[in-house]
């Protein structure tokens, strides 16, 4: 009994003097033999001694992420970032939490404090390009894919994201800029020629495009934009019979083009075919009921041939969508990110 008592008064100093820092190894060896329940008491343990105690925040936030436990997650990782607020990995895992969490801005603004701590993460400006485009902040978009360009000017992805976020930002001039050192460093790959080819002509050099564009469609048979864009050039020329088949042709490889298959009503309406228009317009408006664009084509249509009574049923409902849905007929308006919150 007495060396019970002994063994107990020895122990007792040991037990007491278990630090944070000790708690927080034993629930890391405890999480690496997936013994999870008994590591996350651990690390809380260790919590209630420090609550500021960095290591056992971001395991927890770590832990409940991979559990798929977003909101516990995303408390303790904004502890742990206010506790360490030069840790790179805990601004990065917080933006991941907030992005599954749907939240762009926070996600957004978590990332940029990692970004700020190791500015040359290109992997990490090319995610936050697409979430800045998904929120609408397409200006911060472009920025952010131009930079990732420079840390990366051999690689063709990288051109063809700043590109697109130019575009989305309205920006065609520095499109236009990476667009052609793509096509020339890139010559071929076929989305290169297109992108060169439709810079070149929104700035009114369309006879320069030309050749880029049908270089496009000779490199890649099964890529559907330039048959597109190709068909919708040729019945702005007014040469519709020939814009037929491409635009078929960009049918066939997307069945979901909308804008093909509309442009191609427009292209039959030119040739007087108005069955074929009505069959492919009203087909648009079966895939895509919300579209206006159809239905006042279908409404031109039946005035044309006379059917008053369908063509004024057409044209209000083509108003009705234009309303409801102006979208579909104007651009996506961008919108600053908002630095001030």
């Amino acid at each position: 009994m007495l060396r019970w008592i002994l063994w107990l008064a020895l122990a007792a100093p040991l037990v007491a003097a278990e630090t944070p820092a000790a708690l927080s190894d034993r629930a890391q060896q405890l999480a690496q033999q997936k013994q999870i329940q008994q590591a996350e008491q651990l690390w809380k343990q260790a919590l209630e001694m420090a609550p500021a105690y960095f290591p056992a925040l971001f395991n927890l936030g770590y832990m409940n992420y991979t559990l798929g436990r977003l909101d516990s997650a995303a408390e303790f990782l904004d502890r742990a970032a206010k506790a360490n607020p030069s840790d790179f990995n805990t601004h990065y895992l917080t933006g991941v939490v907030r992005q599954k969490q749907g939240n762009t801005e926070q996600a957004l603004r978590a990332w940029r404090k990692a970004l700020a701590l190791r500015p040359n993460q290109v992997k990490l400006m090319q995610v936050m390009a697409v979430e800045y485009a998904k929120g609408r902040y397409y200006n911060e978009a472009a920025e952010m894919a131009r930079k990732a360009l420079e840390q990366q000017p051999n690689d063709l992805n990288a051109y063809l994201v700043a590109i697109t976020a130019c575009r989305q930002a309205g920006d065609r001039a520095n499109g236009l800029v990476i667009s052609e050192k793509a096509v020339a460093k890139f010559p071929n790959s076929a989305r290169a020629q297109f992108e060169y080819a439709w810079h070149l002509q929104k700035d009114g050099r369309v006879a320069e495009g030309l050749p880029h564009l049908q270089k496009a469609l000779a490199l890649d048979p099964d890529y559907e934009e330039p048959f597109f864009y190709y068909g919708d050039w040729l019945v702005s020329q007014g040469r519709d019979a020939e814009a037929i088949e491409p635009l078929k042709r960009a049918i066939e490889l997307r069945d979901d083009y909308i804008p093909a298959r509309t442009r191609l009503g427009q292209a039959y309406m030119g040739l007087g075919q108005y069955e074929d228009a009505v069959r492919e317009l009203e087909e648009t408006v079966r895939r895509e009921p919300r579209h206006p664009q159809p239905h006042l084509l279908l409404s031109q249509i039946f005035f044309r041939l006379k059917d008053r009574k369908r063509a004024a049923e057409e044209k209000k409902i083509s108003l009705e969508l234009r309303r409801e849905n102006p979208a579909y007929l104007e651009a996506v308006q961008g919108q600053p990110f908002p630095d001030n919150k």
